[in-house]
């Protein structure tokens, strides 16, 4: 039973690692776009190039920063959390047991 438990653990945080890294595409699209709509606007008004190029880049790092969410969670999810969620189900049949 005890065994069973602990793969439901490590099965569900490895999903749960999984689901956080798709969050992953999504800046990259995001950030494809801007790129894309920003070579467009110095293409149609090369004197805002400066203007435009700034707004982009800042754009970007603040859509980066949603990958990293992402992938500082399923990093969590993989070392940290099936460790104490184990201990926290070993604690908890043992204090039923006595």
């Amino acid at each position: 039973m005890m065994e069973l438990a602990i793969g439901i653990i490590l099965g569900c945080c490895a999903l749960g690692a999984g689901m956080a890294m798709i969050a992953g595409i999504g800046p990259g699209i995001g950030e494809g776009n801007a790129v894309a709509s920003a070579c467009e606007a110095i293409g149609r008004q090369p004197e805002c190039k400066g203007s435009v190029t700034t707004t982009m880049l800042m754009g970007c790092a603040v859509a980066e920063t949603t990958g990293l969410y992402a992938l500082v969670i399923a990093i969590l999810l993989i070392f940290l959390a099936p460790g104490r969620l184990v201990n926290i189900l070993v604690d908890t049949m043992l204090s039923l047991k006595q």
